[in-house]
């Protein structure tokens, strides 16, 4: 009993640590944009250190089969967002006026979560919070981990 009293107290004071004002909770609308972009309550949010497929992005399978990745990761972050309750802490702002945020659901860290899973990378670029969750993904062959894919942003150059 004493032992789930503390466990409380430090969930609570570790969650009251954060800024709470650039918190977000999902009582309004919600609305997944991708992989790594969602809308909240009409705010624009890019999910913090991380780069998923683009939505018609193609990976291969273990069996070396085409499919749409980036729809898959779109998919993963919407099946996770919808286990419970959702809330983002912003970091920045990016150019685009998104609001660069790491998001939470029930608690964990969703960015976190999509690149341990496999269907998003460490955006180094920006960030190198993720980098052992891809280490992670990648030796367990999770997600994209399971065939090949192009990373993120080498697929975006191509594109141009």
């Amino acid at each position: 009993m004493i032992k789930s009293i503390n466990y409380i107290v430090i969930i609570f004071i570790y969650f009251m640590s954060f800024n709470l004002a650039n918190s977000k909770s999902l009582d309004n609308s919600l609305r997944i944009i991708d992989g790594d972009t969602i809308i909240l309550d009409s705010e624009k949010i890019r999910l913090y250190g991380i780069d998923t497929p683009e939505k018609k992005q193609k990976c291969k399978d273990k069996n070396g089969l085409s499919y749409l990745c980036g729809m898959v990761a779109t998919n993963e972050l919407k099946k996770i967002i919808s286990s419970g309750q959702l809330f983002c802490i912003k970091k920045s702002t990016d150019r685009y006026r998104r609001s660069i945020s790491i998001c939470y659901v029930n608690g964990v860290n969703i960015n976190s979560l999509m690149v341990k899973n496999g269907w998003a990378l460490a955006y180094r670029k920006y960030s190198m919070d993720y980098i052992d969750e891809e280490k992670e993904a990648e030796e367990k062959k999770r997600g994209m981990w399971t065939g090949k894919f192009i990373a993120p942003w080498k697929w975006r150059k191509l594109k141009r």
